[in-house]
Protein backbone atom coordinates (compact mmCIF):
# COMPACT_ATOMS: atom_id res chain seq x y z
CA UNK A 1 0.00 0.00 0.00
CA UNK A 2 1.26 3.53 -0.91
CA UNK A 3 1.76 5.53 1.93
CA UNK A 4 0.11 8.88 2.23
CA UNK A 5 0.95 11.98 4.06
CA UNK A 6 -1.10 14.56 5.88
CA UNK A 7 -0.57 18.10 5.07
CA UNK A 8 -0.04 20.02 8.31
CA UNK A 9 -1.27 24.03 7.89
CA UNK A 10 0.31 25.60 11.28
CA UNK A 11 1.86 28.95 9.50
CA UNK A 12 1.50 31.59 12.64
CA UNK A 13 3.68 28.94 15.09
CA UNK A 14 6.95 29.60 15.84
CA UNK A 15 8.92 27.95 12.93
CA UNK A 16 12.19 25.58 13.36
CA UNK A 17 14.67 23.92 10.70
CA UNK A 18 18.09 22.41 11.16
CA UNK A 19 20.78 24.79 10.06
CA UNK A 20 23.84 24.04 8.41
CA UNK A 21 26.27 26.69 7.63
CA UNK A 22 29.67 24.94 9.63
CA UNK A 23 29.87 21.71 9.48
CA UNK A 24 30.73 21.91 13.25
CA UNK A 25 27.49 24.25 13.44
CA UNK A 26 24.36 22.11 13.54
CA UNK A 27 21.48 23.63 15.46
CA UNK A 28 18.07 21.77 15.81
CA UNK A 29 15.00 22.97 18.09
CA UNK A 30 12.33 20.42 19.22
CA UNK A 31 9.43 20.63 17.52
CA UNK A 32 5.95 20.03 19.41
CA UNK A 33 3.59 21.26 16.37
CA UNK A 34 2.97 17.97 14.42
CA UNK A 35 1.51 14.16 15.32
CA UNK A 36 3.95 11.91 16.15
CA UNK A 37 2.74 8.62 14.74
CA UNK A 38 3.67 9.32 10.67
CA UNK A 39 6.60 9.97 8.85
CA UNK A 40 6.65 13.09 7.45
CA UNK A 41 9.35 14.25 4.88
CA UNK A 42 10.97 18.09 5.01
CA UNK A 43 8.44 19.12 2.52
CA UNK A 44 4.93 18.30 4.52
CA UNK A 45 6.60 20.40 6.90
CA UNK A 46 5.04 23.54 5.04
CA UNK A 47 5.34 25.70 8.79
CA UNK A 48 8.97 24.96 9.06
CA UNK A 49 9.68 26.88 5.91
CA UNK A 50 7.20 28.98 4.45
CA UNK A 51 7.82 31.91 6.50
CA UNK A 52 11.38 31.46 5.03
CA UNK A 53 9.88 32.07 1.34
CA UNK A 54 8.02 34.79 1.62
CA UNK A 55 9.03 37.83 -0.31
CA UNK A 56 12.19 35.95 -1.43
CA UNK A 57 12.27 34.51 -5.11
CA UNK A 58 12.78 31.12 -5.49
CA UNK A 59 14.62 28.62 -7.68
CA UNK A 60 13.42 25.16 -7.37
CA UNK A 61 15.43 22.12 -8.18
CA UNK A 62 12.68 19.49 -7.95
CA UNK A 63 11.14 16.86 -10.20
CA UNK A 64 8.10 14.18 -10.04
CA UNK A 65 8.72 13.06 -6.56
CA UNK A 66 8.61 16.37 -5.15
CA UNK A 67 5.29 16.28 -3.73
CA UNK A 68 3.16 17.75 -0.78
CA UNK A 69 0.56 15.02 0.15
CA UNK A 70 -0.17 13.51 -3.09
CA UNK A 71 0.08 17.45 -4.84
CA UNK A 72 3.27 18.48 -6.48
CA UNK A 73 5.01 21.08 -4.34
CA UNK A 74 5.56 23.29 -6.95
CA UNK A 75 1.84 24.09 -7.34
CA UNK A 76 1.25 23.95 -3.21
CA UNK A 77 3.92 26.43 -2.93
CA UNK A 78 2.18 28.73 -5.70
CA UNK A 79 -1.31 28.05 -3.82
CA UNK A 80 0.16 30.08 -1.00
CA UNK A 81 1.68 32.84 -3.22
CA UNK A 82 5.14 31.74 -3.25
CA UNK A 83 7.16 33.61 -6.25
CA UNK A 84 8.71 30.55 -7.82
CA UNK A 85 10.71 31.84 -10.66
CA UNK A 86 12.69 29.22 -12.32
CA UNK A 87 12.42 24.95 -12.13
CA UNK A 88 15.60 23.48 -12.25
CA UNK A 89 15.15 19.31 -13.72
CA UNK A 90 17.18 17.13 -13.31
CA UNK A 91 18.09 13.25 -15.14
CA UNK A 92 14.77 12.48 -16.69
CA UNK A 93 13.42 16.56 -16.15
CA UNK A 94 10.62 17.83 -14.08
CA UNK A 95 8.05 15.85 -14.84
CA UNK A 96 10.04 12.53 -15.32
CA UNK A 97 8.82 12.08 -18.92
CA UNK A 98 12.59 11.27 -20.51
CA UNK A 99 14.52 8.06 -20.63
CA UNK A 100 17.74 6.73 -18.64
CA UNK A 101 21.00 9.01 -20.02
CA UNK A 102 18.39 11.15 -22.33
CA UNK A 103 19.34 15.02 -22.79
CA UNK A 104 16.66 16.98 -21.71
CA UNK A 105 15.64 20.47 -23.19
CA UNK A 106 14.62 23.39 -21.94
CA UNK A 107 11.42 24.54 -21.91
CA UNK A 108 8.63 26.08 -20.38
CA UNK A 109 6.05 24.31 -18.21
CA UNK A 110 2.76 24.05 -19.17
CA UNK A 111 0.35 24.09 -16.21
CA UNK A 112 2.17 27.11 -14.22
CA UNK A 113 4.21 29.01 -17.37
CA UNK A 114 7.34 29.34 -15.13
CA UNK A 115 10.67 28.44 -17.22
CA UNK A 116 12.49 24.91 -16.42
CA UNK A 117 15.65 24.94 -16.93
CA UNK A 118 17.16 21.52 -17.70
CA UNK A 119 20.16 20.14 -15.38
CA UNK A 120 20.25 17.13 -17.81
CA UNK A 121 20.74 18.88 -21.62
CA UNK A 122 23.34 21.67 -22.66
CA UNK A 123 24.45 22.45 -18.77
CA UNK A 124 24.91 20.28 -15.35
CA UNK A 125 24.57 23.87 -13.19
CA UNK A 126 22.50 26.61 -13.37
CA UNK A 127 24.32 29.82 -15.09
CA UNK A 128 25.13 33.30 -13.48
CA UNK A 129 21.97 34.15 -15.42
CA UNK A 130 20.25 31.71 -13.67
CA UNK A 131 21.11 32.35 -10.02
CA UNK A 132 21.09 36.35 -10.67
CA UNK A 133 17.04 35.59 -10.72
CA UNK A 134 16.25 34.21 -7.57
CA UNK A 135 17.42 34.65 -3.51
CA UNK A 136 17.28 31.34 -2.51
CA UNK A 137 17.07 27.84 -3.76
CA UNK A 138 14.94 24.56 -3.16
CA UNK A 139 16.34 21.06 -3.39
CA UNK A 140 13.68 18.78 -2.87
CA UNK A 141 14.16 15.35 -4.91
CA UNK A 142 13.54 11.61 -3.89
CA UNK A 143 17.00 9.94 -3.71
CA UNK A 144 17.40 5.76 -3.61
CA UNK A 145 20.82 5.65 -1.47
CA UNK A 146 22.77 4.27 -4.28
CA UNK A 147 26.11 5.60 -5.54
CA UNK A 148 25.49 4.78 -9.31
CA UNK A 149 21.55 7.00 -9.12
CA UNK A 150 22.66 10.19 -10.44
CA UNK A 151 20.91 12.36 -8.00
CA UNK A 152 23.76 12.96 -5.23
CA UNK A 153 25.36 14.09 -8.39
CA UNK A 154 23.08 16.53 -9.39
CA UNK A 155 22.88 17.64 -5.14
CA UNK A 156 26.82 18.51 -5.05
CA UNK A 157 26.59 20.25 -8.78
CA UNK A 158 23.77 22.63 -6.81
CA UNK A 159 25.58 23.45 -3.84
CA UNK A 160 28.51 24.37 -5.78
CA UNK A 161 26.31 26.67 -7.62
CA UNK A 162 25.06 28.05 -5.01
CA UNK A 163 27.70 28.65 -3.05
CA UNK A 164 29.91 30.18 -5.83
CA UNK A 165 27.05 32.94 -6.41
CA UNK A 166 26.42 33.18 -2.42
CA UNK A 167 22.43 32.06 -2.85
CA UNK A 168 21.47 29.08 0.04
CA UNK A 169 19.87 26.27 -0.47
CA UNK A 170 16.92 24.66 1.24
CA UNK A 171 16.91 21.06 1.75
CA UNK A 172 13.42 19.67 2.11
CA UNK A 173 14.86 16.31 3.44
CA UNK A 174 13.11 12.54 2.55
CA UNK A 175 13.85 9.04 3.73
CA UNK A 176 16.46 6.72 1.68
CA UNK A 177 14.29 3.35 1.09
CA UNK A 178 17.58 1.45 0.50
CA UNK A 179 19.30 3.26 4.39
CA UNK A 180 22.15 0.65 4.76
CA UNK A 181 25.57 1.24 4.01
CA UNK A 182 27.24 -1.69 1.96
CA UNK A 183 29.71 -2.25 -1.23
CA UNK A 184 33.54 -1.51 -2.51
CA UNK A 185 34.19 1.92 -1.95
CA UNK A 186 35.02 3.84 -5.15
CA UNK A 187 38.30 4.39 -6.29
CA UNK A 188 38.51 7.73 -7.65
CA UNK A 189 40.57 6.34 -10.78
CA UNK A 190 37.16 4.78 -11.83
CA UNK A 191 35.46 8.70 -11.00
CA UNK A 192 32.30 8.99 -13.62
CA UNK A 193 28.87 9.95 -14.26
CA UNK A 194 27.57 6.99 -12.10
CA UNK A 195 30.26 7.77 -9.45
CA UNK A 196 32.00 10.84 -8.23
CA UNK A 197 32.19 9.90 -4.59
CA UNK A 198 34.69 8.00 -2.32
CA UNK A 199 31.71 5.96 -0.86
CA UNK A 200 30.46 2.43 -1.27
CA UNK A 201 26.85 1.30 -3.39
CA UNK A 202 24.48 2.04 -0.73
CA UNK A 203 25.63 5.06 1.29
CA UNK A 204 22.99 4.40 4.11
CA UNK A 205 22.35 8.55 4.24
CA UNK A 206 18.98 10.59 3.00
CA UNK A 207 19.68 14.07 1.11
CA UNK A 208 19.74 16.51 3.64
CA UNK A 209 22.85 13.81 5.49
CA UNK A 210 24.69 13.64 2.07
CA UNK A 211 24.80 17.16 1.77
CA UNK A 212 26.42 17.77 5.24
CA UNK A 213 28.92 15.16 3.61
CA UNK A 214 29.73 16.99 0.85
CA UNK A 215 30.22 20.34 2.97
CA UNK A 216 32.44 18.52 5.63
CA UNK A 217 34.63 16.16 3.52
CA UNK A 218 35.65 19.21 1.07
CA UNK A 219 34.37 17.61 -2.03
CA UNK A 220 32.79 20.63 -3.33
CA UNK A 221 35.06 22.60 -6.16
CA UNK A 222 37.86 24.66 -4.32
CA UNK A 223 37.12 23.25 -0.83
CA UNK A 224 33.49 25.85 -0.90
CA UNK A 225 31.30 25.14 1.75
CA UNK A 226 27.25 25.76 1.20
CA UNK A 227 25.17 27.98 2.96
CA UNK A 228 22.35 24.94 3.37
CA UNK A 229 19.29 24.35 5.74
CA UNK A 230 17.82 21.04 6.07
CA UNK A 231 14.15 20.73 7.01
CA UNK A 232 14.43 17.00 8.69
CA UNK A 233 11.82 14.01 8.14
CA UNK A 234 9.64 13.54 10.99
CA UNK A 235 9.65 10.18 12.71
CA UNK A 236 12.12 8.42 10.82
CA UNK A 237 15.25 6.14 11.41
CA UNK A 238 17.27 4.82 8.67
CA UNK A 239 16.47 0.93 9.59
CA UNK A 240 12.91 1.90 8.94
CA UNK A 241 10.84 0.53 5.41
CA UNK A 242 9.80 3.01 3.58
CA UNK A 243 7.20 3.03 0.52
CA UNK A 244 8.03 5.51 -2.07
CA UNK A 245 4.52 7.62 -2.68
CA UNK A 246 6.15 8.07 -6.64
CA UNK A 247 8.39 6.60 -8.44
CA UNK A 248 11.84 8.16 -8.51
CA UNK A 249 12.46 7.42 -11.83
CA UNK A 250 10.81 5.89 -15.20
CA UNK A 251 12.79 2.57 -14.86
CA UNK A 252 12.15 2.26 -10.92
CA UNK A 253 8.70 2.10 -11.32
CA UNK A 254 7.71 -0.32 -8.49
CA UNK A 255 8.40 -0.79 -4.99
CA UNK A 256 10.28 -3.74 -5.34
CA UNK A 257 12.30 -2.06 -8.26
CA UNK A 258 13.39 0.66 -5.81
CA UNK A 259 14.46 -1.78 -3.15
CA UNK A 260 16.17 -4.45 -6.14
CA UNK A 261 18.10 -1.58 -7.58
CA UNK A 262 21.33 -1.60 -5.38
CA UNK A 263 22.04 -4.92 -6.39
CA UNK A 264 20.72 -5.16 -9.80
CA UNK A 265 22.20 -2.16 -11.34
CA UNK A 266 25.84 -4.32 -11.21
CA UNK A 267 24.29 -5.81 -14.08
CA UNK A 268 24.32 -2.85 -16.00
CA UNK A 269 27.67 -4.18 -16.50
CA UNK A 270 27.25 -7.11 -17.87
CA UNK A 271 25.16 -9.07 -21.32
CA UNK A 272 22.74 -10.10 -18.49
CA UNK A 273 19.15 -7.43 -18.88
CA UNK A 274 17.96 -5.89 -16.04
CA UNK A 275 14.28 -5.46 -17.56
CA UNK A 276 15.01 -2.14 -19.29
CA UNK A 277 12.43 -2.76 -22.57
CA UNK A 278 9.63 -4.05 -20.18
CA UNK A 279 7.20 -3.15 -17.76
CA UNK A 280 8.76 -4.55 -14.88
CA UNK A 281 12.35 -3.03 -15.13
CA UNK A 282 15.05 -4.10 -12.53
CA UNK A 283 12.79 -7.09 -10.97
CA UNK A 284 13.93 -9.82 -13.74
CA UNK A 285 17.27 -10.63 -14.97
CA UNK A 286 17.99 -12.83 -18.10
CA UNK A 287 19.78 -13.12 -21.40
CA UNK A 288 19.23 -15.53 -24.35
CA UNK A 289 22.19 -17.49 -24.13
CA UNK A 290 20.69 -18.65 -20.99
CA UNK A 291 18.35 -20.68 -22.58
CA UNK A 292 17.81 -23.72 -20.99
CA UNK A 293 19.27 -23.26 -18.05
CA UNK A 294 16.84 -20.74 -16.62
CA UNK A 295 12.79 -21.41 -17.48
CA UNK A 296 11.52 -17.85 -16.36
CA UNK A 297 11.62 -15.34 -19.39
CA UNK A 298 10.88 -11.90 -20.80
CA UNK A 299 11.32 -10.06 -23.87
CA UNK A 300 12.51 -6.15 -23.91
CA UNK A 301 10.88 -4.07 -26.88
CA UNK A 302 11.76 -0.48 -27.44
CA UNK A 303 9.25 1.81 -25.47
CA UNK A 304 9.15 5.70 -25.39
CA UNK A 305 10.29 7.01 -22.02
CA UNK A 306 11.51 4.32 -20.80
CA UNK A 307 13.91 2.40 -23.16
CA UNK A 308 13.64 2.83 -26.79
CA UNK A 309 16.60 0.84 -27.46
CA UNK A 310 17.33 -2.01 -24.60
CA UNK A 311 19.68 -4.77 -24.83
CA UNK A 312 18.38 -7.78 -26.10
CA UNK A 313 15.94 -5.74 -27.68
CA UNK A 314 13.13 -8.43 -29.43
CA UNK A 315 14.85 -10.94 -28.14
CA UNK A 316 13.48 -13.71 -25.55
CA UNK A 317 15.86 -13.25 -22.57
CA UNK A 318 16.16 -15.97 -20.01
CA UNK A 319 16.73 -15.78 -16.42
CA UNK A 320 15.40 -14.96 -12.82
CA UNK A 321 11.83 -13.26 -11.64
CA UNK A 322 12.66 -11.34 -8.64
CA UNK A 323 9.12 -9.90 -8.88
CA UNK A 324 7.82 -11.51 -5.50
CA UNK A 325 11.53 -12.17 -4.25
CA UNK A 326 11.36 -10.89 -0.50
CA UNK A 327 13.75 -7.33 -0.24
CA UNK A 328 12.96 -7.24 3.62
CA UNK A 329 16.20 -10.13 3.59
CA UNK A 330 17.81 -8.01 2.06
CA UNK A 331 16.79 -4.80 4.47
CA UNK A 332 17.70 -7.19 7.56
CA UNK A 333 20.89 -8.16 6.10
CA UNK A 334 22.09 -4.69 5.13
CA UNK A 335 23.92 -6.38 2.28
CA UNK A 336 23.71 -5.58 -1.38
CA UNK A 337 23.04 -9.23 -3.03
CA UNK A 338 26.20 -10.07 -5.27
CA UNK A 339 25.28 -13.81 -5.41
CA UNK A 340 23.24 -13.27 -8.01
CA UNK A 341 25.64 -11.88 -10.17
CA UNK A 342 28.12 -14.36 -9.50
CA UNK A 343 25.80 -17.33 -9.94
CA UNK A 344 24.98 -15.80 -13.35
CA UNK A 345 28.33 -15.54 -14.63
CA UNK A 346 29.04 -18.99 -13.48
CA UNK A 347 25.76 -20.30 -15.42
CA UNK A 348 26.58 -18.27 -18.68
CA UNK A 349 27.88 -20.43 -21.19
CA UNK A 350 30.47 -17.85 -22.88
CA UNK A 351 32.00 -16.76 -20.28
CA UNK A 352 34.46 -14.01 -21.72
CA UNK A 353 31.18 -12.15 -23.50
CA UNK A 354 29.80 -11.74 -19.67
CA UNK A 355 31.45 -8.45 -18.86
CA UNK A 356 32.62 -7.54 -22.72
CA UNK A 357 31.39 -4.07 -23.42
CA UNK A 358 31.37 -4.67 -26.99
CA UNK A 359 28.71 -7.25 -27.28
CA UNK A 360 26.12 -3.91 -26.86
CA UNK A 361 26.26 -0.24 -26.73
CA UNK A 362 23.81 -0.41 -23.89
CA UNK A 363 25.87 -2.09 -21.45
CA UNK A 364 27.65 -0.02 -18.82
CA UNK A 365 31.26 -0.57 -17.03
CA UNK A 366 31.02 -3.10 -14.58
CA UNK A 367 34.48 -1.51 -12.90
CA UNK A 368 32.68 1.84 -13.04
CA UNK A 369 29.50 0.47 -11.36
CA UNK A 370 31.44 -1.43 -8.69
CA UNK A 371 33.54 1.23 -8.48
CA UNK A 372 37.19 -1.19 -8.36
CA UNK A 373 38.41 -3.75 -10.92
CA UNK A 374 38.72 -6.13 -8.26
CA UNK A 375 35.22 -6.81 -8.31
CA UNK A 376 35.41 -8.23 -11.89
CA UNK A 377 38.37 -10.00 -11.16
CA UNK A 378 36.99 -11.52 -8.67
CA UNK A 379 33.96 -13.31 -10.25
CA UNK A 380 35.92 -14.31 -12.77
CA UNK A 381 38.38 -16.44 -10.77
CA UNK A 382 35.32 -17.67 -8.68
CA UNK A 383 36.13 -15.98 -5.33
CA UNK A 384 33.43 -16.87 -2.69
CA UNK A 385 30.95 -13.93 -1.62
CA UNK A 386 32.11 -14.35 1.89
CA UNK A 387 35.96 -13.76 0.14
CA UNK A 388 34.50 -11.15 -2.03
CA UNK A 389 32.90 -9.11 1.07
CA UNK A 390 36.21 -8.98 2.60
CA UNK A 391 37.91 -7.43 0.35
CA UNK A 392 35.69 -4.71 0.92
CA UNK A 393 37.81 -3.73 4.08
CA UNK A 394 38.68 -1.98 5.91
CA UNK A 395 37.46 0.61 3.70
CA UNK A 396 33.98 0.03 4.16
CA UNK A 397 34.29 0.38 8.26
CA UNK A 398 36.66 3.54 7.87
CA UNK A 399 33.29 5.01 5.57
CA UNK A 400 31.04 4.20 8.12
CA UNK A 401 32.50 4.98 10.93
CA UNK A 402 32.98 8.75 8.82
CA UNK A 403 29.39 8.79 8.56
CA UNK A 404 28.23 9.09 11.95
CA UNK A 405 29.22 12.66 12.34
CA UNK A 406 26.64 13.42 9.38
CA UNK A 407 23.55 11.87 10.59
CA UNK A 408 20.56 13.22 11.63
CA UNK A 409 18.33 9.65 12.19
CA UNK A 410 19.18 7.10 14.41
Amino acid sequence: MMLRFAIVFILFVPTTFLTVEKIDRIETVPDNNLDKKGVLTGADQIEKYLHYLKGKKVGMLVNQTSIIGNKSIVDSLRSLNVDIKIIFGPEHGFRANASNGAKVEDEIDPKTGIPIISLYGQKRKPSKKDMDAIDVMIFDIQDVGCRFYTNINTLRDIMETCAEFGKELIILDRPNPNGYVDGPILNMELKSGIGQFPIPITHGMTTGEFAMMINGQGWLAKKMKCKIKIIPVKNYSHDMYYELPVGPSPNLNTQQSVLLYPSLCLFEGTIVSQGRGTYMPFTVLGAPALKGIYEFSFTPASIPGKSETPLHQDQPCYGLDLRDYNTSNIRKAGKVNIKWIIDMYKAYPIKEKFFDRTQSKQMGDINKLAGTTLFKEQIIAGKSEEEIRKSWEPGLSAYKKMRTKYLLYP
